[in-house]
């Protein structure tokens, strides 16, 4: 499921800063799911299943292009790649199961929020030797188990009160998101500007 070892460390972190705007594009999509949640507290269930069936399918397509761009670098693919896939089949479940009764749909979100918790603590991990600050992809993590254990363990919650905690935890994962990619923005700026510097010539004596 993972490459072995990373060739280049550098060359791996040079890949993912170029590609800060996966993040940030995973983020803002949590985000506007979460504004939108929060703006109709009181929608159908059919609604709600729809906006998180395609916000979902959109988390899950750009992990699985983090994962391709992670692999084509020499690095460990495997955490991002799961995570993608998981959040691809839980979408495609919904709309293949509109009439998805609201424990089952909780039940569905908590299990996903959970996996990808995992996954993302698991790549926190790894990348705690590349980054300084993998702290960010480490607790949206665990955001994300905390929040699917809450609706684990109050199935039956009024659907008001759940549209609330799904929202408010949508915008919180997602901010961390933007947070991350963000340090990815700022490492790729930062290395183009030192890179003209390390590259001039040395002046003749």
């Amino acid at each position: 499921m993972e490459t072995t070892a990373v060739r280049d460390p550098e060359s791996l972190m040079d890949a993912l800063a170029e590609r800060w705007w996966v993040p940030v594009v995973r983020g803002l999509a949590a985000i506007l799911f979460g504004v939108l949640t929060l703006m109709r507290p009181g929608t159908s269930l059919f609604a709600l299943v729809l906006l998180w069936g395609i916000y979902a399918v959109v988390d899950g397509v750009f992990n699985i292009v983090l994962a391709a761009y992670s692999g084509r670098a020499g690095g460990r693919w495997g955490w991002f790649l799961f995570e993608g896939l998981v959040s691809v089949a839980a979408g495609v479940l919904t709309f293949a199961w509109p009439s998805i009764t609201g424990i089952v749909l909780l039940a569905l979100i908590a299990t996903w929020a959970v996996l990808t918790g995992v996954a993302e603590i698991a790549a926190a991990v790894w990348l705690r030797k590349l980054i300084a600050h993998e702290w960010v992809l480490g607790l949206s993590g665990l955001v994300s188990i905390a929040f699917g254990f809450m609706l684990m363990a109050r199935p039956r919650a009024g659907a008001l009160a759940v549209a609330w905690v799904i929202g408010v935890y949508a915008i919180a994962f997602g901010a961390l998101l933007v947070g991350l990619g963000a340090r990815f923005y700022r490492r790729l700026h930062t290395a183009g500007r030192m890179a003209p510097a390390s590259a001039a010539p040395t002046p003749a004596s």
